[in-house]
């Protein structure tokens, strides 16, 4: 009926009808509580807490990790059952990893390039990180001069105590792609990050040579074990060092991307994240080999190894 009016309360809310039209009316709702951010920045710092310690000890378990196969050679005065092209061409990728970490952690202009490829964020490289790969350099240098300087040391001649030629083409290979990288930078001229060749690509073939020679260093060793049915001489105590650095390093990269609410800490590293990736798969291999495979082998002998062996002892003598 026009110009009669109709009010009802229906759960709370006022329905007025009024002619040829309804308006709802709802009482008004209570403001939310404000939010707070302390709880966040709370977490936050204890993830970051979390990702420091991680970072140091993955940095104490792969240090420490080089020391058990140095020891356990010189505990048996020999190399046999172990081959020289792992810790031969550790020189090479351990020293590829410092120059490429030292470039992401000290280089204004190289995280200045990173910054600009990747949403203004900064490379995740630690500190710990520089010093892990100088200390790797170190021992791999150490422990190769137990195989190629065995005299020395006093150890009796084995086998395997110099580079394959498969090691030496992978080294040659890696040299050879990071001298290509550097001409193409220097000849391109170009200053801009997200369209030319810059010195933050030099560093990124750099790293990439630590990724290929740990996607192939432990093959040679794999397969050694496989032949001799053994990993008599192969210490599994790196192996086992080794799984847990990798995986607490990937785990801080992991910690860190969400963080800064973004991925490209390791997009933007794929080396960092590959090598602890890579890394557990070999571990797992030498883990089975180890204590299921190979569980108290005797090893075989080999009669081109003991041809090889009696060569070698007659041109010392």
């Amino acid at each position: 009926m026009p110009g009669c009016v109709l009010a009802h309360i229906v759960t709370r809310s006022s329905i007025i009808l009024r002619s040829s039209y309804i308006l709802i009316l709802h009482p008004p709702r209570p403001a939310p509580p404000p939010i707070s951010f302390s709880s966040a920045m709370a977490s936050d710092g204890f993830l970051s807490f979390v990702s420091a310690l991680f970072g140091w000890i993955y940095f104490l378990a792969w240090s420490i990790s080089f020391y058990p196969q140095g020891l356990l050679n010189w505990s048996r005065r020999s190399t046999s059952g172990t081959t020289v092209d792992f810790h031969f061409i550790n020189i090479l990728g351990f020293f590829a990893y410092f120059v490429s970490n030292a470039a992401f952690y000290y280089s204004s202009e190289v995280r200045a390039q990173y910054a600009t490829r990747n949403h203004g964020l900064e490379p995740t490289v630690k500190f710990n990180d520089i010093t892990f790969a100088l200390h790797g350099i170190v021992l791999s240098l150490i422990i190769s001069s137990q195989y190629l300087l065995y005299p020395l040391w006093g150890f009796n001649v084995s086998p395997n105590n110099r580079p394959s030629r498969f090691i030496l083409g992978v080294a040659a290979g890696c040299i050879t792609g990071v001298v290509f990288t550097y001409v193409i930078v220097a000849s391109s001229g170009g200053n801009d990050p997200l369209v030319d060749w810059v010195e933050l690509d030099i560093v990124y073939a750099i790293g990439y040579v630590k990724l290929i020679i740990t996607l192939i260093k432990y093959m040679p060793q794999m397969i050694l074990n496989y032949n001799n049915k053994s990993t008599e001489g192969w210490s599994i105590v790196q192996i086992l060092l080794d799984l847990t650095g990798g995986i607490l390093s990937v785990s801080q990269q992991g910690i860190d991307s969400y963080l800064q609410h973004d991925w490209s800490g390791i997009t933007g590293n794929p080396a960092k994240f590959a090598l602890g990736q890579i890394s557990m798969i070999y571990n797992a291999i030498f883990i089975t080999q180890h204590y299921v495979l190979y569980r108290n082998a005797t090893p075989r002998r080999n009669p081109e190894n003991d041809a090889l062996l009696a060569d070698e002892e007659r041109r010392i003598d």
